[in-house]
């Protein structure tokens, strides 16, 4: 079969032409363009074999950054696996609101929570190569991806096994960000992300836990005039801004992703 037919008949089985692209150039290990001006290339039968597998999986819901092993976010070319969330494009917000606060501030300490893939903590490493970055997840599996991110990309920071705050002994920071599990239990999307790993997703209960966790034990993490920034559910701005208040944070803020939708919250400590 040519390549033209096989992505053809992928779309009738439910996948999209990028993702039917990108997958066929991955088992090619070529680039799109270069798929799309060969497109009649005769497929060797491993290579069908392998194209099809993947198809079937795509169109069962599987995030295409899983099979093809690789998730742009940022300008960085990142490894992710199922161990860890797929970045998303909205928490992209979220460095560039942190990279903002950190203007001015020369050689900020700063920290990620519930790194995953490594994602935040590498973005703000490379944009700000004078800040001293760690990175906390209580998954080992999570912690390890993100050590090869840094050592493919060749960025050096340091990292930190433990749930939340726990992963810090005695550290203050200038700037602390944080893309927590926040999705209710209850909410219908979950069903549609049953690939990728439920405790990143979920907290459980109304999904602010992790994030009520989070404000709880920030005032004794921050130096003062430090920040929090968090990610959070599109409806959940105005709870999360009423914990950074009612925890003493001062100039708390939102900020709403491209589809307007309130996505990031934040604070100053601490309050005058």
């Amino acid at each position: 079969m040519q390549v033209t037919a096989a992505l053809a008949q992928a779309r009738r089985s439910g996948v999209d032409r990028l993702d039917a692209q990108l997958l066929m150039a991955h088992r090619l290990r070529c680039t799109r363009s270069w798929l799309i001006a060969h497109d009649d290339t005769e497929l060797e039968p491993l290579v069908e074999q392998a194209f099809w597998a993947d198809v079937q999986l795509r169109a069962d819901g599987v995030p295409l950054a899983y099979l093809v092993g690789t998730r742009e976010f940022h300008g960085l070319t990142l490894m992710v696996t199922p161990a860890v969330l797929v970045p998303r494009p909205e928490t992209e917000h979220l460095v560039d609101w942190a990279l903002e606060r950190l203007a001015g501030i020369t050689a900020p300490f700063v920290a990620d929570l519930g790194t995953g893939s490594g994602a935040i903590a590498l973005a703000l490493a490379r944009n700000r190569p004078d800040a001293r970055v760690i990175a906390s997840d209580r998954d080992a599996n999570a912690l390890d991806l993100a050590q090869s991110n840094a050592r493919q990309l060749s960025l050096d920071l340091q990292w930190a096994c433990g749930d939340w705050w726990a992963a810090f002994a005695g550290e203050r920071f200038d700037l602390v960000v944080s893309n927590p599990p926040y999705i209710a239990a209850d909410d219908p999307h979950l069903q549609a992300l049953i690939h990728e790993p439920l405790q990143a997703l979920t907290p459980g209960g109304d999904g602010l836990l992790a994030l009520s966790q989070i404000i709880d034990g920030a005032p004794a993490r921050l130096r003062s005039g430090a920040w929090l920034l968090l990610e959070h559910g599109h409806d959940q701005g105005c709870r999360v801004r009423t914990l950074l208040e009612q925890a003493g944070f001062a100039d708390v803020e939102t900020r709403r992703d491209l589809a307007g939708h309130e996505r990031c919250s934040g604070g100053r400590w601490p309050r005058p």
